[in-house]
């Protein structure tokens, strides 16, 4: 029993190498080097321009490690090559963000500002109308960062304040004005 996913073959752009060696993969690119761990449950060929995962044994956890492998390796083939990005969008009145150095600064309409510390390989960018954009090519860093921002004030259903995602659809309520 294989992987659906798995069974895809990684293609590699020019400019991209990748090895696997010692159950370590690595990939190096023109936006850096990301390494990762792999577990004797699958094998990792590289051939030429396809990187190839495959099973070594029938059990359930080989067929899933085999899936999630073959994704790894292509998102981190994309960060090199491509990077990923994530957008956030404030909200509210007087709520705000501005990046000072290595830090977050978010005015989110507490008495206090929340400071982020931006995680080593990340880049974040505020325009000033209010969009925060993380960038960096380690897919599950930028996924992260931009999930703990946006849980600092999440989005309210009736005015729509807080931070969110900017392909995220929040739904509205009507409130009490329509009671009587």
């Amino acid at each position: 029993m294989a992987s659906k996913v798995g069974k895809l073959p990684v293609t590699v752009p020019a400019g991209v190498t990748v090895s696997a060696a010692n159950n370590v993969i690595t990939v190096k690119g023109p936006k850096g080097e990301l390494k990762q761990n792999y577990t004797d449950l699958v094998k990792v060929e590289v051939k030429g321009t396809e990187v190839t995962v495959t099973p070594t044994s029938e059990s359930k956890a080989a067929s899933a490690a085999h899936g999630l492998y073959r994704n790894l390796i292509n998102n981190m083939v994309q960060g090199v090559s491509n990077g990923f990005t994530r957008s956030l969008i404030i909200t509210g009145v007087g709520y705000r963000a501005e990046v000072k150095g290595k830090e977050l600064v978010m005015n989110l309409g507490y008495s206090n500002e929340f400071i982020a510390i931006i995680p080593e390989g990340l880049t974040v960018t505020v325009d000033q109308n209010g969009k925060i954009t993380i960038t960096g090519i380690d897919k599950q860093k930028v996924g992260e960062f931009s999930a703990q921002i946006r849980k600092l004030r999440g989005p309210e259903p009736y005015k729509g304040k807080g931070i969110r995602y900017d392909d995220e659809v929040i739904r509205r309520k009507v409130g009490k004005t329509g009671v009587k």
